[in-house]
């Protein structure tokens, strides 16, 4: 079993190989099911084993199982000539998972998702965000140990699934912004009707305030994204009530781009913080509260008791949140994490 996270949110990679039994197990299933939602089961298998939790990843699969859809049929295969004409195409899931898994068989991992970044940023906002994530996880167990088969398998599934759900949000009204990102994220102007799914949602955001716009030094893109992800993840612990589960996304997009950045060339680290930005700030405009709730300190509760809660609890998105939470590390994101909990319907 691997070492549980601390404050500080390190991680150790799974060593028992559970985390790539579950990988294996969820490969012969869909990344949607019921023709929208999100099969959250790999990121979430992810984070358990990353935070020392190997030995509770099957019992978790099997309550989440009911859930899963087989994986779908092809259309036709994706090709060097004519990608573009399948990306942002539900559809061809399966033709983009096929794709990048031959792609990932013939050249290294990290040489794929550089040529793919690029190409699929500007369209992270579709699948409500969770295509990158599923890769943000992805990337961070390639980066902390073997690339196995099951994993080098999970970060094509991850692309493909984005490159299916490619979506991107253009003609935004830029707004008065401000300098730091948490108030960058309180100047953000809720939308007019905050009813409806995500992609209904999302067409009606039409103006975000400016942050970040200047940036063009790599590291301080980095430092600004770790910003970003820290100030969304205390964000929830007042404003988390709005919508309990969408709102997770506001930090989870932003750290999925982040836990990337170390396998991609620093020439595309500004447009990663960009497009991170835009997601965060999107998601607030839709599911913001019309008011804050007063901060309620974790106490003397340790990361890990915050993490085994959240296993507890069971929740997809509870966990994940928790995940990024622990990255944070401070006590303003285990108070998040705390509020996700008391906020959300445990899984069944």
């Amino acid at each position: 079993m691997g070492t549980p996270t601390d404050l500080r949110g390190d991680t150790r990679t799974d060593t028992t190989g559970t985390l790539d039994e579950a990988l294996q197990r969820l490969h012969s299933s869909g990344p949607e099911r019921l023709g929208r939602l999100t099969n959250h089961a790999p990121m979430a298998v992810e984070a358990l084993a990353a935070h020392g939790q190997a030995a509770a990843v099957h019992r978790w699969l099997d309550g989440y199982a009911p859930k899963l859809e087989q994986f779908p049929a092809g259309v036709e295969p994706v090709t060097d000539a004519d990608w573009r004409r399948a990306l942002g195409d539900p559809r061809r899931a399966a033709d983009w998972i096929a794709h990048f898994e031959r792609a990932i068989a013939e050249r290294p991992w990290r040489e794929v998702l550089a040529e793919w970044w690029p190409r699929l940023l500007p369209g992270m906002y579709g699948g409500s965000t969770h295509p990158v994530i599923r890769v943000g996880h992805a990337v961070r167990t390639l980066l902390a140990g073997e690339s196995t088969a099951p994993r080098l398998a999970e970060l094509a599934h991850g692309l493909g699934y984005w490159a299916a759900r490619h979506r991107p949000v253009e003609g935004l009204a830029v707004l008065p912004g401000a300098g730091r990102a948490v108030d960058a994220l309180d100047a953000v102007r809720p939308i007019g009707e905050r009813d409806g799914g995500f992609p209904g949602r999302l067409a009606r955001v039409d103006a975000l305030p400016e942050w970040a716009a200047g940036v063009t030094d790599p590291e301080e893109a980095r430092a600004l994204l770790a910003e970003l992800v820290r100030a969304a993840t205390h964000r929830y612990a007042t404003h988390g009530h709005g919508e309990e589960t969408m709102l997770v996304h506001a930090a989870t997009a932003p750290n999925a781009v982040l836990r990337a950045l170390p396998a991609l060339p620093r020439t595309l680290w500004v447009p990663s913080l960009r497009a991170a930005w835009t997601a965060s700030a999107a998601v607030t405009a839709m599911y913001a509260p019309d008011a804050p709730v007063p901060y309620a300190p974790p106490g003397s509760v340790t990361a890990e008791e915050v993490f085994a809660r959240a296993l507890a609890h069971g929740d997809e998105h509870v966990i994940k949140l928790t995940d990024t939470a622990l990255d944070v590390g401070d006590e303003p994101a285990l108070a998040a994490a705390l509020r996700a909990i008391e906020l959300s319907e445990p899984m069944g």
